[in-house]
C-alpha cells in the first residue's frame, strides 16, 4: 500500500468503528455474534503495573447497549517479535475489562508481515492457541460501486491504498473521490491526498480523464483535486528540466511550485525545443 504510515492505516479504523466487523465477516469469512452498534473503547489494555499495552483500535461491538464482543485492530507494518506475547495479553485483558468475547484483527499490507502474523501463537496455555484473523493488501476488496464507496468511504480509501497502482486504480479513485467531496473538510483532505497519491501515473491520466466532466466542476476539486493534478505536473516538469539542465536555481524551482496549472502546461511544452532553462521559463520578448 503506498502511503501506509502506521497511523493513516490506524486513522481509517477510528474513523469507521464499524470498519473493522465488517472487513471480518464480508471480507475474511469470520461469523460475528448479532450487534446493533460499533464505538470506539479505550486503548490503554494496562491492567498490572508496570506492564503496559495500548493496542491500536479497540472497538466494542454492543446489541441494545450490551457488549457481545471486544474487537482489537492492530497494524503491523514490520515483524515484531514481542507482538507474539503481547497480542494473546490483548485479548485476555480486554475480554476481562469488558466482560464479553475479544478477537483480534491483525492489518499487515506487507505480504511478508502477514504471513509472519497469521502464524499461531502457542500461548503455553492447553487449547489456548491464538490465530489471529490478517488483513493483507491483497484481501482488501477492490471497490469500485459508487454506492458500495458511499456506503463505507473508508474502506473505499483502503482499497485505493492497496490497489492504486494496478489496473483497477482509475475505477477504485472514481468511485471514491465524488464520495470523499461530501465528508467534512479535514477527513476529505487526508482521503484525497491518500487516494491520490496511491495511483501510479498512468491511473491518475486514466482518473483525470473519467473525471474531468464531473469533479472539476465542483468547490472541493477546485481544492484539492486540481491542485493534486497541478503537482504531479509541477513534479514531471521539475523531472524533465533537470534531465535536460541539471542541477536548478533555488529561483526556478520556486517559481514552477508556486504556478498554476495552465503555466505549467505552457513551460511542458517548451521543454523539448528549449537550449537553456531560460527558454523553458522565461516569457518571450
Amino acid at each position: 500500500m503506498v502511503s501506509m504510515a502506521h497511523e493513516v492505516l490506524v486513522d481509517l479504523f477510528r474513523n469507521r468503528p464499524s470498519l473493522a466487523p465488517e472487513i471480518l465477516v464480508e471480507t475474511l469469512g469470520i461469523i460475528l455474534p448479532s450487534y446493533t452498534d460499533a464505538r470506539l473503547a479505550s486503548i490503554d489494555l494496562t491492567r498490572v503495573q508496570p506492564a503496559e499495552y495500548r493496542a491500536d483500535v479497540v472497538v466494542l461491538l454492543l446489541d441494545r447497549d450490551v457488549p457481545v464482543l471486544v474487537l482489537i485492530v492492530e497494524v503491523q507494518l514490520a515483524i515484531a517479535a514481542r507482538k507474539r506475547f503481547s497480542w494473546p495479553a490483548y485479548v485476555t485483558v480486554s475480554r476481562s475489562i469488558h466482560g464479553c468475547p475479544a478477537c483480534l484483527l491483525v492489518v499487515a499490507p506487507d505480504p511478508a508481515v502477514a504471513a509472519w502474523c497469521a502464524e499461531p501463537i502457542e500461548t503455553g496455555v492447553p487449547g489456548f492457541v491464538l490465530r489471529p484473523p490478517v488483513l493483507g493488501r491483497e484481501a482488501v476488496p477492490v471497490v469500485t460501486d459508487l454506492e458500495d464507496a458511499a456506503r463505507r468511504p473508508e474502506l473505499g480509501v483502503l482499497s485505493a491504498m492497496a490497489h492504486g497502482e494496478t489496473e483497477h486504480g482509475a475505477r477504485i479513485a472514481a468511485a471514491v473521490l465524488p464520495v470523499i467531496e461530501g465528508l467534512d473538510d479535514e477527513r476529505a483532505r487526508l482521503y484525497y491526498d491518500l487516494v491520490y497519491n496511491s495511483l501510479n501515473d498512468a491511473a491518475r491520466r486514466a482518473l483525470e480523464a473519467m473525471m474531468k466532466g464531473y469533479v472539476y466542476q465542483s468547490d472541493f476539486a477546485r481544492k484539492y483535486v486540481a491542485e493534486g493534478v497541478a503537482q504531479g505536473e509541477r513534479t514531471m516538469l521539475l523531472r524533465q528540466l533537470r534531465a535536460r539542465f541539471g542541477d536548478l536555481p533555488a529561483s526556478a524551482i520556486a517559481r514552477i511550485e508556486s504556478a498554476e496549472s495552465n503555466q505549467l502546461e505552457l513551460w511542458g511544452e517548451r521543454v523539448l525545443s528549449a537550449k537553456t532553462l531560460a527558454d523553458v521559463l522565461d516569457e518571450p520578448s
